[in-house]
């Protein structure tokens, strides 16, 4: 070999110089969590390509005849191209750190805090009967409630949502008195005057509508006890109609290696999924707010999530990553199930839907007209009860009503999300 062996030695020991500088960059730059082990990494397959250069310098330096002077033919060319060469390393490493630094800075990225004020309502509620609500709590009551309210996502504390169940309900109490006063001395009927005053004695009309003092703040109480558990409910049918999709998403995710962690982020990122993003947020808060593992933190979540669906998926890749099991095969087969499952619910809603039509039919447009026939019979024949024309159209307009609004109403909540 001759002395064409010195510039490449040269360049191989600028490139070993810029990487040992790397190395040293990325050794003392201050860094935690996820960029700390993303650091380590990178240290790691640097040293690697410092020894296999060091390799190279050393297989290179040998093949160099040291009996002959080491005098370039070209000196001042060969250092001229060894300068532009180490120019280009410097300017390649220059790029590197920028945008090293430009990942970090969109990982460091935080954003703004929200914070969400209580309403006049429940500032109003809190004032009254906080103090009643926390000894009630204390001593376990409404622990139903509290979890309901958890799993249903409602942004209220437990002590001031008891606090709004407690002043609603004397509220309705008030608005029962003044109900049941103006029932005690007027009627309410389908012709003018449609507000009469009441013939009959007190005691009489008492006996008749005392009930609704009671009725009122017990439908009240009930309905804001339960309300927490229908919202619940109606966000776990919305979580299973977005899990079966965002599951396959999942599994491709999980293809290529990923930190199981990110598979939750990229999920959020993508702002696909209205429902199951809370869920996954709250996941992650369960990490980097509480500290947990991710393990922990998807047990503490399939305990509080409203979907069961969703549980058995988080208890599912808890499993999997304990036992070190193959999580792309267990997001695709559970994809599959869950595929299958949503096909499943919206051939149901198809059939019940069809059903219901037929019922629809003979309920709304025959059944009236039946009974509007018997209704007149009655009436011209004076057996039993004797309405006037606008009592009878008053009853079948509002029947008719009810009975689409009931309709309705039960189909949107059987229809699941598009």
């Amino acid at each position: 070999m001759t002395d064409e062996n010195l510039p490449k030695i040269r360049e191989m020991l600028s490139k070993e110089i810029q990487t040992a500088k790397e190395i040293s960059f990325l050794a003392h730059k201050e860094l935690r969590g996820g960029e700390k082990r993303m650091v380590n990494s990178q240290i790691k397959s640097l040293k690697g390509s410092l020894k296999r250069m060091g390799q190279n310098v050393s297989s290179e330096m040998n093949k160099v005849p040291m009996t002959r002077p080491l005098i370039s033919e070209k000196p001042v060319e060969v250092e001229e191209e060894v300068e532009v060469k180490s120019e280009q390393s410097k300017g390649a490493l220059k790029l590197e750190r920028e945008t090293f630094k430009r990942l970090l800075k969109k990982e460091k990225k935080v954003e703004k805090k929200k914070t969400i004020k209580p309403s006049k309502y429940v500032k109003l509620a809190n004032n009254l009967f906080s103090g009643k609500s926390i000894a009630l709590l204390k001593k376990g009551k409404f622990r139903k409630l509290k979890r309901d309210l958890l799993q249903a996502n409602m942004q209220v504390l437990p002590k001031s949502y008891v606090s709004v169940i407690f002043l609603t309900t004397v509220l309705s109490i008030i608005f029962g008195i003044f109900a049941l006063l103006f029932f005690l001395f007027f009627n309410v009927g389908a012709q003018l005057p449609i507000i009469t005053l009441v013939k009959e004695s007190l005691i009489k009309r008492l006996l008749k509508v005392f009930w609704i003092l009671f009725v009122i703040p017990l439908v009240t109480f009930l309905f804001m006890y339960f309300y927490p558990s229908m919202e619940k409910k109606s966000i776990g049918n919305k979580i299973n109609q977005e899990l079966p999709f965002a599951t396959i998403h999942m599994a491709s995710i999980s293809g290529s290696m990923i930190d199981p962690s990110k598979i939750f982020h990229i999920i959020i990122s993508t702002g696909e999924y209205r429902y199951l993003q809370k869920e996954f947020i709250k996941l992650l808060n369960e990490m980097n707010v509480f500290g947990h593992d991710l393990v922990t933190a998807l047990r503490k979540q399939a305990f509080n999530s409203p979907s069961r669906k969703l549980s058995d998926l988080f208890n599912g890749i808890a499993t999997t990553i304990t036992s070190g099991g193959d999580l792309p095969g267990f997001f695709e087969k559970r994809a599959n199930t869950l595929l299958f499952d949503y096909r499943l619910e919206r051939e149901k809603y198809t059939k019940s839907a069809e059903t219901f039509m037929d019922i629809y039919i003979s309920v709304v447009i025959a059944a009236p007209m039946i009974l509007m026939l018997l209704l007149m019979m009655m009436r011209v024949s004076g057996l039993g009860i004797s309405l006037s024309v606008p009592m009878i159209t008053l009853i079948m307009v509002l029947g008719v009503s009810l009975i689409n609004i009931v309709f309705l109403v039960f189909l949107q909540l059987r229809q699941p999300e598009g």
